[in-house]
């Protein structure tokens, strides 16, 4: 569904700079100024549409850029190569599901006193990323089980890079929404307003009694948390918690 918005979004934005063009007489042709507009025209129908933040970025950034990489004369095969980087990166963003949104050192400094004490404490990130904030986790906890879970093939393969001689931390390629959470202690997830929603149902149905489920910066809807952290980065970033 998001992706089709998207397509609409660009397409009826190129549709009215044409109409636009003709009614002024002008010819349509290749410009960085068109581009741009087009860009623009493109991230307002996407706002009307309530896309997501990331693809108002894209909406605003795709035109112009395919423009200047006309310009530079690049080889056929580099959009293609683009493409692909970007889908071996983000993977299901395109469906609009969840983004690689990256957590800051200072967040992983705010879970750590949420961790429970306890040895042999088992967490799971759903969603990890390049494996940053699991990492620096496991470092400090040798005594508990870090789990990553990522689907994307390169933040994946970073994410086993930064697992390397952490005993306690392994990283599975999986989809999250079927990696079970009833053996975890604590799950944490960073990963978008559109799917909160179906992250409380998984909650509800797998996590057991007395766990904790740790959101960041998203809230889940219609549960109050145990408590909110706010998060010193640049991000402002809350750490919403949630008790089973």
């Amino acid at each position: 569904m998001a992706a089709l918005k998207a397509l609409a979004a660009q397409l009826l934005a190129w549709l009215l700079v044409a109409a636009g063009c003709i009614a002024l007489g002008r010819p349509l042709a290749a410009s960085l100024s068109l581009a741009a507009l087009q860009g623009a025209l493109a991230a307002g129908i996407g706002i009307l549409l309530k896309s997501e933040r990331w693809w108002i970025a894209i909406h605003l950034a795709f035109s112009p850029a395919l423009f200047a990489a006309l310009r530079l004369d690049l080889p056929p095969a580099f959009p293609l190569a683009v493409l692909a980087g970007l889908t071996f990166v983000f993977w299901t963003t395109f469906r609009g599901e969840v983004p690689l949104f990256l957590s800051s050192r200072a967040t992983a400094d705010a879970l750590l006193p949420l961790l429970p004490q306890h040895a042999g404490l088992q967490v799971v990130d759903l969603g990890a990323g390049t494996g940053g904030l699991l990492r620096r986790l496991a470092q400090a906890r040798p005594d508990a089980r870090f789990t990553g879970i990522e689907h994307a093939p390169l933040p994946y393969l970073a994410a086993r890079l930064n697992a390397r001689g952490l005993g306690n931390l392994v990283i599975e390629r999986n989809d999250l929404w079927r990696r079970p959470l009833a053996d975890q202690d604590v799950v944490f997830a960073f990963l978008s307003p559109r799917v909160m929603p179906r992250l409380r149902e998984k909650a509800r149905a797998e996590m057991r009694p007395g766990s904790l489920l740790v959101s960041s910066s998203f809230p889940v809807p219609d549960t109050p948390p145990e408590q909110v952290v706010e998060v010193a980065d640049w991000r402002g970033t809350r750490l919403y918690c949630y008790r089973m």
